[in-house]
C-alpha cells in the first residue's frame, strides 16, 4: 500500500506564508465544492522511480489535497480507469525516463473514452523545455520541471482547476 505522509514537508519547507495560502484555497474550495480537489500521482511507463512522486505528493496532502499515488509502471489506461474510479479533479503525471511525449497524449485520449475529459492533466518531474509545447498542444494543463517549489505548482493548479470549473459553471 502506498501512503503519503502529512506534515513532513511543510514542516522543513521555508515558506510558511505560501503553504498556508494553499490550504487556504483548498478550504475554499471545498466550501465552494463540498469536497476538497483531489490529485492522483500517476507513475506511468517503464520508470522505477517514485521518490519524487512521494515527495510531490506528500507535499500536496500537507497543503490540503487529497491525494492519491499510483503504482509504478501503470499504463495511461490503468491510469485513467483509477482516475475515474476515484473521480479526481487532478491527474499528475510524473516523468523521469522519457516517455511523457507518448504517455501524456494517451493518458488524455483514454480520460476522454471514459467520459471525463473534465479532468485535468499536468506533467511534472524531468521534461525539457522543447517538449512543454507539445505536451499542451496534447492535453497538459500546466508543466512543473525540476525544481519548481511545490507550494507554488500546488496553488498554480488550483488556480487553473478552479477557473475551470467556473467556465464550466457558467
Amino acid at each position: 500500500m502506498i501512503r503519503s505522509i502529512s506534515g513532513v514537508y511543510s514542516s522543513e519547507y521555508s515558506d510558511a506564508a505560501t503553504i498556508e495560502e494553499v490550504r487556504k484555497m483548498t478550504a475554499e474550495f471545498e466550501k465552494k465544492h463540498g469536497r476538497r480537489p483531489r490529485i492522483m500521482v500517476a507513475k506511468m511507463g517503464q520508470d522505477g522511480h517514485d521518490r519524487g512522486a512521494k515527495v510531490v505528493a506528500t507535499g500536496y496532502a500537507d497543503m490540503g489535497y487529497v491525494v492519491d499515488v499510483g503504482p509504478l509502471f501503470q499504463t495511461p489506461a490503468e491510469t485513467a480507469q483509477d482516475a475515474v474510479d476515484n473521480d479526481v479533479h487532478i491527474v499528475g503525471m510524473s516523468s523521469l525516463a522519457a516517455g511523457h511525449k507518448t504517455l501524456l497524449p494517451q493518458l488524455v485520449e483514454e480520460l476522454q473514452k471514459r467520459g471525463r475529459g473534465d479532468i485535468m492533466v499536468i506533467a511534472g518531474g524531468v521534461i525539457p523545455a522543447q517538449d512543454y509545447q507539445f505536451l499542451k498542444d496534447h492535453g497538459a494543463a500546466a508543466i512543473y520541471g525540476p525544481g519548481t517549489p511545490i507550494p507554488f505548482a500546488a496553488k498554480d493548479m488550483l488556480e487553473i482547476l478552479n477557473k475551470r470549473l467556473d467556465e464550466e459553471e457558467e
